[in-house]
């Protein structure tokens, strides 16, 4: 009887015992160890590996990973044609139980065609912003200028021809961002407004949602703010609440409460005192009137904005220098032998994380024309 060839009977395996790739295994356990999946808000919140891409060695994805906040057509799109193995997209895609899976649905489609290529979807969310030197204490750093933003950060270029009346919709466009080595770092505390659960893992006990920047003397608000525009990509337009008896000029601001996304529920509630300055992506109008009302000034900048300028800042070295580790172990440890006929696959040393291109937050700001 003639035997299946070796390469034959591998591709076979793949498909009678689905998988996913072990470059895919890679990158899921560097992000759980970056950002333990423990400190995410499971009371509302759908962390993990939300799509597991079956693996066809015959057909293989380059050992790549995309960073997005959000995963849209124009960023699976990107990752298709970059033939990435994996996706990390910051917000779930999948948020709420699905009793279909069909081509009808836009974002659904993203996921069947992705699954298709075998590109697997990775989704840490809250437990980003929990992590210590995760999102939350990425906007500290935004707001005490500790971070020197590169010259390409930069408005991003009109996509549309202008109205008469409006120019096209600009977005802000984080470029890579760097420590500050400036002398200009506000001198400052910082605390987690709402500590995780115990118990937390080992070398993360500042864990928790929000953080408290407090300065060591109070600075003016214009110039928070302008080292908020240079630390998320200078956005055509700042949005800001203040109390109708105060000017931006007179503001003093000794207390910053950030959250990236939507805040209100971290930064006022179960707080003794709301910050002098909310810093966020989005509060509703009966929240920011409250704010206010109590004397503090609110920043929101469109929900995804506060968080994107984080994946170049923060995440991508992250995950580039644990994943290189973790590749490396698991090649070692599952490339011993040649039962799986995977020689080609752990003989790839590749190992790279990239930004995407298209991920951008919904909402532009059409500037009025004099």
């Amino acid at each position: 009887m003639n035997r299946i060839p070796a390469r034959l009977f591998s591709a076979m395996s793949a498909f009678l015992a689905p998988s996913s790739s072990p470059f895919t295994r890679a990158v899921v356990n560097s992000m759980r160890k970056l950002y333990p999946e423990s400190l995410a808000d499971k009371s509302f919140d759908n962390t993990g590996l939300l799509l597991e891409a079956p693996f066809n060695p015959t057909r293989r994805q380059k050992n790549s990973v995309l960073l997005t906040i959000d995963l849209t057509k124009a960023v699976a799109d990107e990752a298709i044609a970059r033939k990435d193995s994996v996706v990390v997209a910051y917000h779930p895609i999948i948020f709420r139980g699905l009793k279909s899976l069909t081509f009808n649905d836009p974002q659904q489609q993203s996921l069947l065609r992705l699954a298709a290529e075998g590109i697997s979807v990775y989704s840490p969310h809250t437990a980003v912003d929990a992590t210590p030197g995760g999102m939350g204490d990425w906007l500290c750093d935004v707001v005490t200028g500790a971070t020197t933003p590169s010259s390409s950060s930069s408005v991003a270029d009109l996509e549309s021809p202008p109205s008469a009346l409006y120019s096209a919709p600009t977005y802000p466009k984080p470029g890579p961002v760097s420590p500050s080595t400036s002398s200009k770092i506000i001198p400052h505390t910082r605390s987690t407004i709402h500590p995780s659960p115990a118990p937390v893992p080992s070398g993360l006990e500042d864990a928790g949602m929000g953080r408290l920047v407090t300065f060591a003397e109070p600075q003016p608000l214009a110039s928070v703010i302008d080292n908020i525009a240079s630390g998320v990509g200078y956005p055509g337009g700042i949005p800001i609440a203040i109390p109708q008896s105060a000017s931006v000029e007179d503001i003093k601001i000794r207390t910053v409460g950030v959250c990236p996304g939507s805040g209100s529920s971290v930064l006022m509630k179960g707080v003794k005192q709301i910050p002098d300055l909310l810093f966020t992506g989005e509060m509703s109008h009966h929240e920011t009137l409250f704010a206010i009302e109590n004397g503090s000034v609110v920043v929101a900048l469109a929900h995804s904005n506060t968080e994107r300028g984080y994946l170049r800042a923060v995440m991508k070295d992250k995950l580039e220098g644990v994943l290189k580790g973790e590749w490396a172990e698991l090649r070692t440890e599952e490339g011993k032998g040649e039962e799986a006929g995977l020689n080609e696959v752990y003989e790839d040393e590749t190992c790279e994380v990239h930004v995407s291109e298209k991920d951008r937050d919904p909402y532009g700001i059409m500037v009025r024309r004099a």
